[in-house]
């Protein structure tokens, strides 16, 4: 399906994906965000993928957008190659996790079926990217994620961080800096009631976060 659609629907579809992952709809201020084009070329997009045969998103206005089984088969499919190439880039071309997100923006478009599956066959099909989040599998089913926001934990529990979802190359250098990278095992020292500051401990680094980065960092909370 992919192949047959523009780079500029592929992206629509994706974004609107990751802003309804949740389950809320997609609106188009948040959609002229992310894809930096004004409100009412969103509007006259996303009416026009909602008129497609088949229909790939459902529309109404003033309630925003979700994906239809179509065109979440499509974002996946997109996400799928996306986060293979960043696996790949890293793990093959000695790119850091800072680095990939623009390159796989490009070459996510462009690579055949063929090659993903040969990408994928070559890495022992894995299971996350260099971030941490998850990837589709081939049949465009997106695993389930059990993590937890670590905004959510408090003093003395332990987790491990599972991934980061951000792509800001200058937050990623930063959390590399401080040793919370996912896998990495940490520790709660301390909560601030005031203004929901963390005191995060990996290994010998101890860190005060905002909300802001603990918000984008999910962890493997045993509860």
């Amino acid at each position: 399906m992919e192949s047959s659609l523009t780079i500029s629907i592929q992206d629509y579809l994706k974004h609107i994906y990751e802003l309804t992952e949740g389950g809320q709809n997609a609106s188009t201020n948040a959609l002229s965000e992310r894809l930096n084009v004004k409100p009412a070329s969103v509007t006259n997009m996303v009416q026009k993928l909602a008129a497609a045969q088949p229909a790939l998103v459902e529309y109404q206005k003033h309630q925003g957008v979700t994906l239809t089984k179509e065109g979440r088969k499509a974002a996946l499919e997109v996400i799928r190659h996306h986060r293979l190439l960043e696996a790949w880039l890293v793990k093959t071309l000695g790119y850091s996790w800072d680095e990939v997100h623009e390159e796989a923006e490009r070459l996510e478009h462009v690579i055949s079926e063929d090659f993903e599956r040969r990408m994928a066959a070559a890495m022992g099909h894995p299971l996350r990217d260099p971030h941490g989040e998850l990837i589709p599998t081939a049949d465009l089913v997106m695993p389930l994620e059990d993590s937890t926001p670590l905004s959510a934990l408090r003093p003395k529990q332990k987790a491990k961080i599972q991934c980061v979802k951000n792509a800001d190359a200058e937050l990623l250098r930063h959390l590399e800096d401080l040793g919370l990278l996912p896998g990495a095992q940490i520790v709660i020292v301390d909560y601030s009631s005031f203004d929901h500051n963390l005191t995060v401990k990996s290994g010998a680094k101890v860190s005060v976060l905002g909300l802001n980065i603990t918000g984008k960092i999910f962890v493997d909370y045993p509860g």
